[in-house]
C-alpha cells in the first residue's frame, strides 16, 4: 500500500521567512517583558501618511468598494501606477501593462510562476532577499546563486553572471537598491548587465521596491529604461510598502509585456481575485500624492545608516561596507565565528545570532537567510535611540570574544 505524505514536497520544502521569524521572536520576547531591540524587520518605522489613511476610510463607506473588482486591479490605480512609473523611473508603459498584486511578494511569485518551467534556471545574485529562492522553487525553477562580496560592494558583475550562465538559464533576478545589502548599481553597471542579458536572450525580473531610498552620490537606475532593448523581456515589480510606509496594506504591482500580464492576471484571478479595494484606494492616494513622506524618511534613514555603519565598523570582528540604498547594513561577522563568547563558541552566523539575542537582547537576521553564511543583516528602520543602544549592546558583547 502506497503511503502518501500529508504535506506536498513542493510546499513542505519551503523555508519560513527568516526576517519575519526574527521580527516575530523579538516582538514575542518584548510582550513577555524582555528588553529586546529588533533589527530584523524590513519596514519603515514611520506611520502611513494621513491623506492615504483618509482615502482608505472614505473607501470603506463607498458601496462599490464592497464588491468584486477586476482581478488585475482598479483601472484608476493601474493608470496611476503607470503614471507614477513614468514620473519616477522614466519607464513609459500603458495601464494595461500593470497588474495590482497583494504586496510585492505576490508580484515576485507571479513573475516567476509565469515565466518558469520545471528545471529553468534563475541567476540570483547573493546576498539575496530571503523570498526569492523560495518563489523560484515553488514555480519549479532552480535558483543559481552568484555570490558577491563586501570588497566589490555586493554589486554583481557581468563576468560573474556569464560564468554562472548555462543552457538552462532563463531569468536574471536584479534588485538595486538591494535588500539585504543596500548596494546600488551605478547606471553604467545597470546598462552593462542589461545589455549582457539582452544579448544572451534572457528575461530579467527587476525589483525596484527601494527606488526612492538612495543616499549620497548613489542614483537609482531602472534597467529597462537604461536598456530599452530588454523591455520586451523584462518584468518590473514594485509596491507602496517602502516608499509610503505601507508594509501592512499589502499593495504591490507587476509591470510587463502583454502576454506576461495576461497570463499573470489569469493566475491571480484563481489565486486571490482582486486586491482589497480599500487598500487599493489607499495606494491610489499614495501614488498620486506628494513624495513628502519618503523625503522625510530618507533624511532619517541617511542619518541612521551613517551612525550604524560607524558603530559596526568600530566593532571587533565585524566588516561592513557603507550601504548606498534601502535601509539595511549587511556585515561580515566571520571575524567573530569560532571564538569563545560567554562560554559558547558559535561556528555559524545563525548560532551567533541566537547567542546575541540571548545575551544582549538584540535581534539580527543571520546571513544563512540571504544565501551567505557568516554575515548578518541589521535594519536601521528604527528609532535613533534604540539603534544606538542596540548596536552598542552588540558591540560590547562581541568585544568579549576571545
Amino acid at each position: 500500500m502506497t503511503v502518501m505524505t500529508r504535506i506536498s514536497h513542493r510546499v513542505g520544502s519551503i523555508a519560513p521567512s527568516a526576517t519575519l521569524a526574527v521580527d516575530a521572536t523579538a516582538k514575542a520576547l518584548r510582550a513577555a517583558g524582555r528588553d529586546v531591540i529588533g533589527f530584523g524587520a524590513g519596514e519603515p518605522d514611520f506611520p502611513t501618511p494621513d491623506h492615504v489613511v483618509a482615502a482608505a476610510e472614505k473607501a470603506c463607506s463607498d458601496p462599490k468598494m464592497h464588491r468584486y473588482t477586476p482581478a488585475a486591479g482598479l483601472p484608476e490605480l493601474r493608470e496611476a501606477v503607470a503614471d507614477k512609473t513614468r514620473r519616477d523611473s522614466g519607464l513609459d508603459v500603458p495601464a494595461s501593462a500593470v497588474i495590482i498584486t497583494n504586496g510585492g511578494k505576490q508580484a515576485v511569485y507571479q513573475a516567476f510562476a509565469t515565466l518558469l518551467d520545471p528545471g529553468d534556471e534563475v541567476l540570483l545574485p547573493a546576498p539575496y532577499w530571503t523570498t526569492y529562492p523560495e518563489s523560484i522553487r515553488l514555480a519549479g525553477g532552480v535558483p543559481v546563486d552568484v555570490v558577491t562580496t563586501p570588497q566589490q560592494g555586493y554589486r554583481v558583475t557581468v563576468e560573474q553572471l556569464e560564468a554562472a550562465r548555462t543552457p538552462r538559464t532563463k531569468v536574471l533576478l536584479f534588485c538595486s537598491p538591494s535588500n539585504p545589502t543596500g548596494a546600488v548599481h551605478t547606471p553604467e553597471e545597470v546598462r552593462a548587465i542589461g545589455r549582457w542579458a539582452a544579448e544572451a536572450g534572457l528575461w530579467v525580473i527587476a525589483d525596484e521596491i527601494y527606488e526612492h531610498l538612495v543616499y549620497g552620490d548613489a542614483r537609482f537606475a531602472s534597467l529597462p529604461v537604461e536598456v530599452p532593448e530588454i523591455a520586451d523581456r523584462c518584468i518590473v515589480v514594485n509596491g507602496v510598502a517602502k516608499t509610503y510606509a505601507m508594509t501592512g496594506w499589502r499593495v504591490g504591482w507587476l509591470i510587463g509585456p502583454a502576454d506576461v500580464v495576461k497570463a499573470a492576471t489569469n493566475l491571480q484571478s484563481h489565486a486571490t481575485s482582486n486586491v482589497s479595494n480599500v487598500a487599493q484606494a489607499a495606494a491610489l492616494a499614495a501614488v498620486t500624492g506628494p513624495l513628502d513622506a519618503v523625503v522625510q524618511m530618507r533624511y532619517a534613514f541617511d542619518r541612521r545608516r551613517l551612525t550604524m555603519h560607524r558603530m559596526l565598523s568600530n566593532t571587533p570582528g565585524v566588516v561592513c561596507p557603507l550601504p548606498d540604498g534601502a535601509f539595511y547594513c549587511y556585515a561580515s561577522v566571520a571575524g567573530v565565528l569560532g571564538r569563545t563568547l560567554r562560554g559558547k563558541t558559535p561556528a555559524t552566523s545563525a548560532e551567533l545570532a541566537t547567542l546575541i539575542l540571548e545575551e544582549a537582547g538584540v535581534a539580527i537576521v543571520p546571513g544563512e537567510a540571504f544565501g551567505t553564511p557568516g554575515y548578518a543583516r541589521l535594519s536601521y528602520a528604527l528609532g535613533d535611540e534604540d539603534l544606538v543602544t542596540g548596536v552598542q549592546r552588540l558591540s560590547d558583547l562581541l568585544a568579549e570574544a576571545h
